[in-house]
């Protein structure tokens, strides 16, 4: 028997329903705002007629007069870019977005079967937190979502987009994704906000000055891309994705050509200043090294004397961790110490190998540094690139002081291959630093005989035998600490003969839960 006509007729009332969550009339203002609705931003998302939706006809858990469609949350899996993807998308116009018993249960389990399936998840936020009126069932929910968070955490790749409010426990899922995008309009990301900072400190607290994108991206470092809008939001994590696999088990969606280019780029010749004190732009390396078009920077307003990001080269993913020369001398701090570890453990997790580029003269000096823990900051780079099993190539540019010169992957951390140009300096410290350490008597006893202009002279000479002895790549060369001095034009060459060489790398380590990296 055909299906009788009624029973289409309310399926396909109950479909248009669905779809227009809170209502067109609340769809049309926030089109007034610059914002795509629950259902648009999804479609944005992914290929033409790929999205595959579950959960269409949730309504709350306690049954009330106004129905609740979908109960504010979209979820289903889609193709972007033909490969499959995992998402979720809270729906502002449907009681806030706020998250519920169902709600919940929603992501939960398009969490999980994520997780089955070995599919990226994108979270997209709109939501005005907990529901009040299911009490702890709503807290209950943002427990479950957490912990399916860190059980797919190295698992599958989780990216969270920030399209709205995001509001105390809600932030906490975003947090514990690998990577959070923020609009710069209409979204705000806090814990507490400016009445609550207001009512328990007695503190005036713009939202602007934390709780904004350009706020979390530039000062608290919670953020690793700013999107102007919803459609900017999108392009970026579609973008961000092509450089990912789908799950820990896959490789990164290589592109490798069969043959690769053996040209010289001259310009990285010239790079340099001839004063080892003057800074260098590390942006002109990684354009050079990198395959046009193949490089996305991540967090880059945020601790800018360290660069991190992906790239192709010679149509390898990889990813690569740079010091800045151009700004606070790429030293090493505390804020580019996580950033640097953080996005070491992600390429790790993800089968992404890693390319250093280093000119790091030291770790960051000062009171403020030493009281805010430069010590457990820094280890967390030294525990990073131990842990990091991928290949890890290492370029050493010029400067590779002490504690710093490991910190950024030398042999001894585990680098597969290192390279250094013929202008590097590879020593425990500076001359100007060393030398009146190590040749103090020295000194003092020429001024004590003839005055301070000699004692002078003899620091320079000192300061240039020590150059020439122990700040060049020769030493390291010499007691095969490094793979080759390189000339600087052919850094791309050795770089992607290295990584092609390493693609097969397979390291195992003792069996274990986990190291416990110095939080």
């Amino acid at each position: 028997m055909p299906i009788k006509p009624e029973l289409l007729e309310e399926l396909n009332a109950r479909r248009a329903e669905a779809k227009l969550g809170g209502g067109a009339d609340k769809i049309a203002k926030r089109h007034e705002k610059g914002q795509l609705s629950a259902r648009e931003r999804v479609e944005t998302l992914c290929d033409h007629n790929s999205f595959q939706e579950r959960g269409m006809h949730v309504d709350q858990a306690k049954p009330a007069a106004k129905r609740l469609p979908g109960d504010g949350v979209l979820t289903g899996v889609g193709n972007v870019d033909g490969r499959p993807i995992a998402v979720f998308s809270q729906d502002f116009t449907v009681s806030g977005g706020s998250l519920s018993q169902m709600h919940a249960q929603k992501i939960c389990d398009i969490q999980d079967q994520a997780c089955e399936l070995g599919f990226p998840i994108i979270g997209i936020n709109d939501s005005g937190g907990a529901r009040i009126q299911e009490g702890i069932w709503g807290l209950s929910g943002y427990g479950q979502v957490f912990y399916r968070n860190v059980q797919a955490s190295g698992l599958v790749p989780q990216i969270s987009i920030i399209a709205g409010p995001c509001a105390g426990g809600a932030a906490y899922s975003p947090a514990l994704t690998d990577f959070l995008i923020q609009t710069r309009k209409n979204a705000e990301m806090y814990i507490c906000g400016p009445s609550v900072i207001k009512a328990a400190t007695g503190q005036e607290a713009p939202v602007e000055q934390f709780g904004t994108a350009d706020a979390h991206a530039s000062v608290s470092g919670n953020i690793h891309f700013v999107a102007e809008d919803d459609k900017d939001a999108i392009a970026i994590t579609k973008k961000l994705l092509s450089f990912l696999p789908s799950n820990n088990l896959q490789d990164p969606p290589h592109n490798i050509p069969a043959t690769i280019s053996e040209s010289k780029n001259l310009s990285l010749n010239e790079l340099v200043p001839v004063d080892s004190k003057a800074g260098f732009d590390v942006y002109k390396v990684i354009e050079a090294i990198t395959d046009k078009g193949q490089w996305m920077e991540v967090q880059k307003d945020f601790a800018k004397n360290i660069v991190v990001g992906f790239a192709r080269i010679e149509g390898m993913v990889v990813g690569i961790i740079a010091n800045q020369p151009a700004v606070k001398a790429g030293c090493l701090d505390i804020d580019s110490s996580d950033k640097g570890a953080r996005f070491i453990r992600f390429c790790n997790a993800f089968n992404i190998p890693v390319v250093n580029l280093v000119d790091v003269p030291g770790f960051m000096p000062g009171l403020a540094q030493e009281r805010g823990g430069i010590i457990r900051h820094g280890a967390k780079m030294l525990f990073a690139y131990a842990a990091c099993t991928v290949p890890k190539v290492t370029v050493i540019m010029r400067k590779a002081y002490g504690g710093s010169y490991l910190a950024m992957c030398s042999k001894d951390m585990g680098a597969d291959f290192v390279y250094a140009w013929p202008c590097a300096e590879i020593a425990v410290m500076g001359a100007e630093g060393a030398i009146p350490v190590v040749y103090k008597k020295e000194i003092d006893a020429v001024k004590a005989e003839k005055g301070d202009d000699a004692a002078k002279a003899k620091k320079a000479e000192l300061i240039e035998k020590y150059r020439s002895k122990f700040a060049s790549p020769w030493q390291a060369a010499e007691t095969n600490m490094i793979t080759d001095v390189i000339e600087p034009s052919e850094t791309k060459n050795h770089i992607a003969l290295a990584l092609r060489f390493s693609i097969t790398k397979r390291s195992t380590r003792p069996p274990k839960k986990h190291g416990l990296i110095p939080l």
